[in-house]
């Protein structure tokens, strides 16, 4: 495996840990508790996480097609219990790791299309013309550091959250902050 692989998924790992611990703190009712009207849940950066990886790992690299419901992520409040998110997160993980672990030096140059659903490029980016095929075009070694800068952004959401709806006061990611 290709050593910018090998570091990108070994922190996006690293990070679903951490959303597994936050996860663990709380009490399912409040999975989806958000603290508020504007705010997401603990459940909702979940959803996100596994969409966005999933369209930019198997999708835009692996060629699947894109079944991404960008908006639903955020308005969704509830319908999926713990196990159920994470394990929305580790077959997301599963697959991208799957694609991600036969790139070569030379696949890591090649460009490759992020497709967006319509609605959700147009509340993106206001103004832009709705073309056939809406989406950018990005270097996977370039995904290989923003997607993995996404999740760390929204893992510490997640502790956070967590740590805020429960009270509670541990380090979950072993350093004192």
């Amino acid at each position: 495996m290709h050593a910018l692989v090998q570091d990108a998924l070994s922190y996006m790992n690293s990070q679903l840990e951490l959303i597994e611990k936050s996860l663990a703190l709380l009490p399912e009712e409040k999975l989806w508790a958000k603290p508020g009207p504007e705010l997401n849940s603990p459940g909702n950066y979940c959803l996100h996480l596994a969409g966005n990886e999933y369209q930019h790992f198997v999708t835009a690299v692996g060629g699947k097609p894109l079944i991404r419901q960008r908006s639903q992520e955020f308005t969704t409040a509830g319908g999926m219990n713990r196990e159920e998110l994470l394990q929305l997160l580790k077959g997301v993980r599963q697959e991208s790791a799957g694609i991600l672990g036969t790139l070569t030096e030379e696949d890591l140059s090649r460009e490759v299309f992020v497709p967006y659903q319509s609605e959700d490029w147009q509340r993106m980016k206001p103004g832009a013309t709705v073309e056939e095929e809406t989406g950018d075009r990005r270097l996977i070694r370039t995904l290989l550091v923003r997607v993995p800068a996404h999740y760390g952004y929204h893992t510490g959401q997640i502790v956070l959250l967590s740590k805020i709806l429960t009270g509670a006061s541990v380090h979950l990611t072993g350093l004192f902050h």
